[in-house]
């Protein structure tokens, strides 16, 4: 063979070329640690916007194959850091495998966004699939973990009034929307430089999409009021702090007990003085009395004690032991009857509250089956407690990420909500505040008080505009005193419920039937 016929090797890709393969990838990453900058306990929620421009611009015209490791890499730059507190006493194996499941929902949505990113006004079939895949996320696997719900990053944001349209869905949708707009705006203001042909109908769909949302949420802030319906009450809340965080504050669960007990009596003593109102009614948080007062006579002395002295209802989150079962129970205690009503907390939370796959995990680590040695019993009626002169909906802790367990509430008559929580367990990480902005957006959604008394902090009342007039430091004993409004009308949220999660979602499957008949077309036209 001659030498001239020899085939020459490849000559290996350029330095710079490679980096620029790389693009993509560090881009869909760093969109996703953006988005997460957006969120609580930050105030930036508009960085949300950017993120999702970004993640648009690594999306349009790749094929799905390429969006679905994109999305992926948009998830673990989202909520690898978001859901870092889960492995604050458990390490991070739990946390990593947790990250690692809910990213393959933001991987499904990269490749049917890209798979749409093709299809006229692509923004909006893409920003119904983000909210389909929340819907998903809210529900699978184990009851569903909705934490990272776009929704609850907008609590300080100016789209906060379109959850009282549509609640979290459409909320999420919005700002979704508006992100992917402003990618499509950005990218045919480009073209049109290079080229000075933009077809009109693309335009249209882009500015719309920036504007439509921007609009309804300056349309739908008549919905949020603060007017007191139904008269007002006084509450207190009552943070009595635990003797250390972590998981190890259960073994303390008299001290806890008597923590909340004491800063009780000590708000009694101030209101004898005249110092602070009289509470029509106290809220003590979830796991405030970890010893069963049903079958202790010393747990049940001293609620009995505390709620003698400040001489108004208390309710008290417990633990209790009914005919086999383990709740985590709400608990109205009269001063002069006792135990009056009661709530089980119906959304318990898997490997905290109980554990599923209990055989397999223990093969993995017997360390953590003993952490949930028992599992809890679920509840099965909405909580709403008549009190004072008030029906208050129960929404506990982890129950305030669905949006079930907290319109059942309302519709069930709630005018005021409570989410007593108990947040020690995660030390000073952001799943308080994280969870605190929930609340708020909670307000507006229900139109509705909500208070958030917390063992250890933040506790917080927050008006039906989702402003707090009040809240506590971390790891102190505390009271929060104050009037407010009581409510019984009804946001369209409230009333339309899942309808609008429903109508998204639909929207979606739309958008990718159309984008797979469209591919396949496409691919038939060229076998041709």
């Amino acid at each position: 063979m001659d030498e001239s016929d020899q085939v020459e090797p490849l000559a290996p890709a350029p330095r710079g070329a490679r980096l620029v393969r790389l693009v993509p990838a560090l881009t869909a990453a760093l969109s996703g640690v953006l988005l997460y900058v957006s969120f609580p306990p930050r105030t930036l929620w508009w960085l949300a916007l950017p993120a999702f421009a970004g993640f648009g611009w690594v999306l349009r015209g790749r094929t799905w194959k390429a969006g679905l490791g994109l999305g992926y890499l948009f998830g673990l730059g989202f909520l690898l850091p978001l859901l870092v507190w889960t492995g604050v006493e458990v390490g991070p194996g739990p946390w990593l495998a947790l990250v690692a499941i809910e990213a393959v929902f933001v991987a499904l949505v990269g490749a049917g966004a890209a798979a749409m990113s093709r299809l006229p006004g692509w923004p909006v079939w893409a920003a119904a699939l983000w909210i389909a895949a929340e819907a998903a996320r809210a529900r699978a696997p184990f009851s569903g973990f909705p934490w990272g719900k776009i929704a609850f990053g907008q609590a300080d944001g100016v789209f906060l009034p379109l959850a009282a349209v549509g609640g979290t869905p459409v909320l999420g949708f919005a700002v979704v929307l508006c992100g992917f707009g402003l990618y499509e705006a950005a990218r045919l203001a480009v073209q049109r430089r290079r080229t000075r042909a933009v077809q009109r109908s693309a335009a249209a769909v882009a500015l719309l999409s920036v504007a439509v949302p921007v609009a309804g949420a300056l349309a739908a802030r008549p919905l949020v009021s603060d007017e007191a319906e139904n008269g007002t009450v006084t509450v207190a809340l009552i943070q009595g702090n635990v003797p250390r965080a972590g998981l190890e504050f259960n073994a303390q669960r008299r001290a806890v007990l008597d923590y909340h007990a004491r800063e009780t009596e000590r708000l009694a003593a101030e209101v004898k003085a005249g110092k602070v109102a009289r509470p029509d009614f106290v809220l003590w948080p979830e796991n405030s009395s970890d010893i069963d007062p049903f079958a202790n006579d010393d747990a049940r002395e001293v609620i009995d004690r505390a709620a003698r002295a400040i001489g108004v209802p208390v309710s008290v989150g417990g633990v209790v032991q009914r005919d086999g079962r383990l709740l985590n129970e709400q608990i109205l205690w009269d001063p002069v009857k006792g135990p009056l009503q009661t709530y089980d907390k119906r959304q318990i939370q898997p490997f905290g509250e109980y554990l599923p796959l209990r055989s397999l995990i223990g093969a993995i680590n017997s360390e953590w089956t003993s952490m949930v040695r028992q599992d809890f019993s679920r509840g099965s009626e909405p909580g709403v407690f008549t009190v004072g002169g008030a029906k208050v909906g129960l929404a506990t802790c982890y129950e305030a990420a669905f949006d079930w367990a907290v319109r059942d509430t309302v519709t069930d008559g709630a005018q005021m909500i409570s989410v007593p929580s108990n947040n020690a367990t995660f030390d000073r990480s952001e799943m308080t505040y994280q969870q605190l902005a929930m609340s708020r957006v909670r307000a507006v959604e229900h139109s509705r008080t909500v208070t958030v008394p917390v063992t250890s902090g933040v506790s917080a009342i927050i008006m039906p505009d989702g402003t707090i007039t009040q809240r506590t430091g971390m790891f102190v004993a505390d009271s929060l005193v104050q009037k407010v409004p009581l409510r019984s009308s009804e946001t369209p949220a409230t009333r339309l419920g899942i309808l609008p999660e429903i109508a998204l979602v639909l929207l979606a499957a739309g958008g990718l039937g159309w984008a797979i008949g469209a591919g396949l077309r496409g691919r038939r036209a060229g076998q041709v």
